[in-house]
């Protein structure tokens, strides 16, 4: 049995060396594909592949044609739009993500893009706290959940909107749940934006949502880039100069946001929420756990196709 982690973007060494000993205690051989360049070394190295262990590595039809004896692949993070679920499932595949793993990384990102945005990006101007201010947490999953633990403990008030989640999880932490985005949106000086990217998400942080926050509101996306409605965002930080916008996705109009929005805009050069030493490890190692159970004992418990 043959494992492969084929990332673009390379684990760290002490992550490999987890995923290695998980694998090879079990019996498997493990492969590398690092840096690769080229897709054409990607379709190369799944040929004899039975499980792949990727990070933010596009696997579409054309890997799957390629990877005959596959039978499983690991996200290693909890968002999987970078893998094509119908040609997985057409060519008999599971695909799985590690879901938690680099909760509390994403999390403290926000916090640290929070804090920043209200510190006015440390221009050595005066600028406001977070403790006070009311925070809307937009989808109440593993990093939603993290972002109110630690703004518990900055004094905020927490707001939560999530359809899939019951208010009484919400309430148990100590949040309060409200009955629509709008609401959330209305509501709360801060909102961090924790959905998936998915057909009813793309594109809906629009204008008429985000106008609804109050004076000098902030709006912290460490989700995905294609839920915000790009156009209308610039439209409505032209309209709205109290309004605020921090990511650790650059959004494709980045040169625009940053010439027309200097001290009210700001993005990390790539994605960041999971770029911790400890995410790395975890979510790695998640995955070659995942791949060891689903070979022995048959367990699909995080399989996100069907």
């Amino acid at each position: 049995m043959k494992v492969l982690i084929a990332t673009e973007k390379p684990f760290a060494p002490i992550a490999v060396d987890g995923i290695r000993k998980e694998v090879e205690e079990a019996g498997y051989e493990l492969a590398l594909l690092e840096k690769y360049a080229e897709k054409s070394q990607l379709l190369e190295a799944v040929a004899d592949a039975d499980a792949l262990i990727i990070r933010s590595d596009v696997i579409d039809k054309e890997v799957f044609d390629a990877a005959k004896s596959l039978k499983i692949v690991v996200r290693a993070g909890a968002g999987y739009d970078n893998v094509d679920l119908e040609a997985a499932t057409s060519h008999g595949v599971c695909v799985m993500n590690t879901p938690g793993q680099n909760a509390n990384a994403v999390a403290e990102l926000a916090f640290g893009l929070m804090i920043m945005a209200v510190r006015n990006f440390y221009n050595g101007k005066s600028g406001s706290e977070l403790k006070g201010k009311k925070l809307g947490i937009h989808a109440y999953g593993n990093v939603g959940r993290n972002v109110a633990r630690i703004a518990k403990g900055v004094g905020m008030d927490i707001y939560a909107y999530d359809a899939y989640c019951p208010k009484a999880a919400m309430e148990a932490d100590g949040v309060k749940p409200v009955d629509s985005a709008e609401e959330l949106y209305a509501t709360c000086n801060v909102v961090s934006l924790h959905i998936p990217a998915t057909a009813e998400t793309k594109n809906s942080i629009n204008y008429d949502l985000v106008n609804r926050m109050p004076k000098n509101g902030l709006l912290v996306n460490t989700a995905r880039k294609e839920v915000i409605n790009e156009e209308e965002l610039l439209r409505l930080m032209e309209d709205r100069p109290d309004l605020k916008y921090v990511t650790d996705i650059m959004p494709a109009h980045h040169e625009e946001f940053l010439s027309r929005f200097a001290g009210r805009y700001f993005s990390t050069p790539k994605k960041m929420g999971a770029q911790t030493a400890e995410a790395n490890i975890n979510a790695g190692i998640a995955a070659a756990k995942q791949i060891v159970a689903f070979f022995k004992d048959g367990c699909e418990k995080f399989r996100v196709n069907k």
